[in-house]
């Protein structure tokens, strides 16, 4: 595997500096973030991004995330318009070398928290979902107070949004997947880009909008859709692992060929539809990563894995989930127990 960092670009309080001296750090997750969703994105800013990072001695990793835009999730007549502007793009990160791009194909939010400054007992403040909360909200009617959703929303926006996925059902949304893969699959293929969706999260409906990416069976239908090695997952355990009954480390090994990125991210099940985000030690939450880079080793797992969200500690401030210290450990944290599989294995492999 290739540990990588995600990394907020030239804004992010988390410097490239700082994350290049975590130990067996090689790559960065970024993406360009000031391109409206569904506009190109230039190839000059893209060329920018992996210069900067390239002079810092890492790599450009993955591109997290290439936006879906809504109309094409809606499968209005304009969202050929918008396919055809996300092919332009994934042409020019082609050229920059890009070989990843995560996406997801979530209806109106993207993750979803119900609190992002819960505090632990050890002092720590982490993300945390309760589903009581959310049942108590209603966001079509002005009723969202949630953290962490996109403020670009204004209200009747959102209200008028929310009314245009009505009618969208989760076999809707199916079909509405199912056309941007026929498009844009074949594209990455060509242009040797392994496109990577990543999980519903958390992996169930909220506020009635169909939720389609969220177990083995999801997996499988996605696959199915286009047999493209380039129509690929992001595995993503806190977002697989908040739903009790999905066996991650089988899920692993059943679709290792087309796992092309790896979200190594702990949570707590706290409810049967709520969470707490953990530090990434296994007896810490409720998933256990040694059985979890078990598995990716005996698939022979070589694509990028990244710490994913981390809890705040040590008095840090800054974006939720997305500060140096918890990630570092968490880091170093897999990446010792990956050596450690290694060489219990005895096949001499590196990192």
């Amino acid at each position: 595997m290739k540990l990588a960092f995600r990394w907020y670009g030239e804004e992010d309080s988390v410097s490239l500096e700082y994350i290049r001296q975590i130990p067996g750090m090689k790559g960065i997750v970024s993406a360009i973030y000031d391109i409206p969703v569904g506009e190109v994105w230039p190839q000059e800013k893209i060329d920018h991004l992996k210069n900067v990072i390239e002079k810092n001695g890492l790599s450009l990793a993955v591109i997290e995330s290439v936006p879906v835009h809504e109309e094409i999730k809606l499968g209005l007549p304009s969202r050929d318009m918008y396919i055809s502007n996300y092919i332009s793009t994934l042409r020019n990160l082609a050229s920059a070398g890009v070989e990843v791009v995560c996406y997801n194909f979530m209806p109106v939010f993207d993750w979803t928290r119900t609190d992002l400054w819960h505090r632990l007992e050890d002092g720590s403040t982490t993300l945390i979902y309760e589903e009581e909360t959310i049942e108590k909200m209603n966001p079509a009617s002005g009723g969202l107070s949630l953290p962490g959703w996109d403020a670009s929303y204004k209200e009747d926006d959102l209200k008028s949004l929310l009314a245009s996925y009505q009618d969208i059902t989760e076999e809707k949304l199916w079909e509405n997947l199912s056309y941007f893969l026929k498009k844009v699959i074949p594209v990455a293929q060509e242009v040797a880009i392994k496109m990577a969706i990543h999980p519903d999260d958390p992996p169930w409906s909220i506020f009635g909008l169909p939720r389609i990416i969220t177990d083995g069976a999801s997996l499988q239908r996605l696959i199915e859709i286009e047999q493209s090695p380039s129509n690929g997952i992001t595995f993503c355990t806190g977002s697989f692992g908040a739903k009790n009954d999905n066996d991650l480390p089988a899920m692993i090994r059943a679709f290792g060929s087309r796992i092309h990125f790896a979200h190594c991210r702990n949570v707590k099940r706290t409810g049967v539809k709520s969470f707490e985000e953990t530090s990434h030690l296994s007896s810490e939450g409720s998933v256990d990563m040694v059985e979890v880079l078990k598995a990716y080793q005996d698939i022979g797992y070589t694509g990028p894995l990244r710490p994913d969200h981390g809890r705040m500690i040590w008095g840090e401030s800054g974006r939720p989930g997305y500060g140096l210290y918890d990630r570092a450990l968490g880091a170093v944290y897999l990446n010792g127990i990956w050596e450690a599989l290694r060489k219990v294995k005895g096949d001499g492999q590196t990192l």
